[in-house]
């Protein structure tokens, strides 16, 4: 991790913070503070800016996935399981106003559909999901998933 410090005047004309905003789009930022300055020659925020090294948009493509064909991974009748936990995922993000992957991600609905039997305390043990996705989601893919057995 690095650090770095950048002072702004309030009066600037935009220099020195398109210089801050160059910089923070080059580098995978951490963390930011800030803090407005007075002094007898005038106010200045003043940023402290942790970093880590490298340009942002290479640790981004870096870090990204390979993209999982789960029809080759899952059994059929799991496989069946996965696309009617996507269908209500779904459903529920546009409810909610949320992109598709905030609710479960495609890792965490393979993993609840290989699940021998889907309940609160088991979805709960997958990774990445926690107490707060289970009181929010549990119940409707509980129910929606029991509809469809019966």
């Amino acid at each position: 991790m690095q650090i770095k410090l950048f002072t702004i005047p309030v009066t600037d004309t935009g220099i020195f913070m398109e210089e801050m905003n160059r910089f923070l789009r080059g580098y995978k930022i951490l963390e930011i503070q800030q803090q407005l300055i007075s002094n007898e020659h005038g106010a200045s925020w003043c940023f402290c800016v942790k970093y880590i090294e490298g340009n942002s948009s290479f640790a981004l493509s870096s870090e990204q996935k390979v993209k999982v064909d789960y029809r080759t991974l899952l059994d059929e009748a799991t496989f069946k399981i996965f696309s009617r936990l996507r269908e209500i995922r779904k459903a529920v993000a546009l409810e909610e106003g949320f992109p598709a992957y905030t609710v479960f991600t495609d890792e965490e609905l393979s993993n609840i559909a290989k699940l021998e039997e889907i309940t609160r305390s088991a979805m709960q043990s997958i990774k990445g999901i926690g107490q707060k996705k289970v009181e929010k989601y549990a119940a409707r893919f509980i129910q929606d998933i029991q509809m469809q057995t019966i």
